[in-house]
């Protein structure tokens, strides 16, 4: 089963962890965005083998405030928000 976990820690200051999973092998991408809904960052945009896997995030370029992250992989994809406390 596909899913996108919340980051953690949330609020962080400056790194985080995001946790997620897919029911098969392909191709995943998370991206950051601004409230504004400008992409800020690729954090990832590998293939992936089935399963849980977990990768950190450094947002020390960046200013306080909330950000949202979007995975997709295939057809499948998720959007949550973190916030950044510096």
């Amino acid at each position: 089963e596909y899913s996108l976990n919340q980051n953690y820690p949330n609020p962080f200051n400056p790194i985080t962890q995001k946790e997620f999973s897919i029911p098969s092998a392909g191709n995943v991408e998370i991206k950051i965005f601004d409230v504004l809904g400008r992409e800020i960052e690729t954090i990832l945009n590998e293939q992936k083998p089935a399963g849980s896997h977990n990768i950190k995030f450094n947002a020390s370029g960046l200013s306080s405030g909330m950000y949202f992250y979007k995975m997709v992989c295939g057809k499948y994809f998720e959007i949550k928000k973190m916030i950044l406390l510096k």
